[in-house]
C-alpha cells in the first residue's frame, strides 16, 4: 500500500515508521505544524506534500491529526477533484466513528476507522509498544483494516460503530481513571500522615501486583479486600474516618466490588451470608 499522513504527531510518526518496516510505502506527509514535520522526519525522512498531491497518489490515507480537526480534513479532502479511486481514509480516533469521514456519498472512498488502545508519551514509547497493542475497529472494509493492524504487530478487535462512545468510555476508565483512583488513595494516605511522592510510591508496587493479579486470573478473581470478604467492620471503619467529601465516591466503587464479589464468591461455590450483605450494601448505600 502506498499510504499517506495527515498530521504528524506521536500516533502518525510512529505508524509511518511501522508500516514502512512492513513493506508498505509512506508516499508523504502532510501538516501544518514545521515542528512536528522536523520531528517527524527525524524518524522518516519523507516530503511534505500538499493534500491534492496525497488525494491523487495515495491507496490510503491516515488522518492522524486531534479530534476536532478530522471532521475539518474530511471536507477538505472531499473537495479535491482528483481523489484516486477506492482510496481508504483512516483516522485513529477512540471516541468518532469513522463515518464522521464520510462528507460525501458518491465518494468512493472506504472509511475506516483503528484506535490502538493505548497510551502514547513520545514517538519512542509508541514505537516500542505498538506490537503487541490492542486496536479497535470499525468502518468500511475492516478485513483490510484487520490486515493493517496485524502488519503493525497488533491485535485487531471489532467493535460497535453505534457505541463507540462506551468502547472509549471504558478505554477512559481504564486508563486516565487509574490515574484518578491513584490520587485518590494518595489523599487518604496523607491523611494518615504518608504524603506526596512517598505515598505514591508506596502505592505503586501494589497497583502492580494488582495488574499482575489481573494478568494470571481474570474477573473476578483477582478482587480482594474486605468487600470482597464481606468484611463489614472494616468498611466502617473506613468510612468513619474518611474524609466526607470521599465517601460518596468510595461508596459507589464498593458498590461495584460487592458485585464483583458476588460473582466471585458464586464461581467458588459460595455466597455472602444474608448478615454479610445487607450490612454491606446498607454501608455502601448510605452512611451517617
Amino acid at each position: 500500500m502506498k499510504f499517506g499522513i495527515i498530521g504528524a504527531g506521536i500516533v502518525g510518526t510512529a505508524l509511518a515508521v511501522r508500516l514502512e518496516e512492513a513493506g508498505h510505502e509512506c508516499i508523504g506527509v502532510h501538516t501544518r505544524s514545521r515542528l512536528s514535520y522536523e520531528r517527524f522526519c527525524q524518524y522518516l525522512v519523507k516530503e511534505h506534500l500538499t493534500l491534492d498531491a496525497l488525494v491523487s497518489s495515495a491507496d490510503g490515507l491516515f488522518i492522524t491529526t486531534q479530534d476536532d480537526m478530522i471532521r475539518e480534513v474530511a471536507e477538505s479532502l472531499s473537495l479535491k477533484p482528483l481523489i484516486k479511486p477506492a482510496q481508504v481514509w483512516i483516522h485513529c480516533s477512540g471516541s468518532l466513528p469513522s463515518n464522521v469521514l464520510r462528507i460525501r456519498n458518491d465518494l468512493s472512498v472506504r472509511c475506516l476507522s483503528l484506535h490502538p488502545l493505548q497510551a502514547f508519551a513520545s514517538v519512542e514509547k509508541a514505537l516500542a509498544i505498538l506490537p503487541g497493542t490492542h486496536f479497535g475497529i470499525e468502518g468500511d472494509d475492516q478485513e483490510f483494516g484487520e490486515g493493517i493492524v496485524k502488519d503493525l504487530g497488533g491485535i485487531p478487535h471489532h467493535i460497535l460503530a453505534s457505541q463507540k462512545s462506551l468502547y472509549h468510555a471504558g478505554a477512559v476508565v481504564a486508563s486516565n481513571y487509574l490515574v484518578v483512583l491513584a490520587s485518590l488513595a494518595v489523599e487518604l494516605f496523607a491523611e494518615a500522615g504518608i504524603e506526596g511522592t512517598e505515598a505514591l510510591a508506596s502505592l505503586l508496587p501494589l497497583m502492580r501486583g494488582t495488574l499482575y493479579n489481573l494478568e494470571q486470573v481474570g474477573l473476578p478473581q483477582a478482587l480482594t479486600g474486605p468487600v470482597a470478604r464481606g468484611d463489614a467492620q472494616v468498611v466502617r471503619g473506613h468510612l468513619e474516618h474518611m474524609p466526607s467529601k470521599l465517601i460518596e465516591i468510595y461508596q459507589g466503587l464498593g458498590l461495584k466490588a460487592l458485585e464483583l464479589g458476588q460473582n466471585k464468591k458464586a464461581q467458588q461455590g459460595l455466597i455472602y451470608s444474608p448478615e454479610e450483605l445487607n450490612r454491606l450494601k446498607s454501608l455502601l448505600s448510605k452512611f451517617i
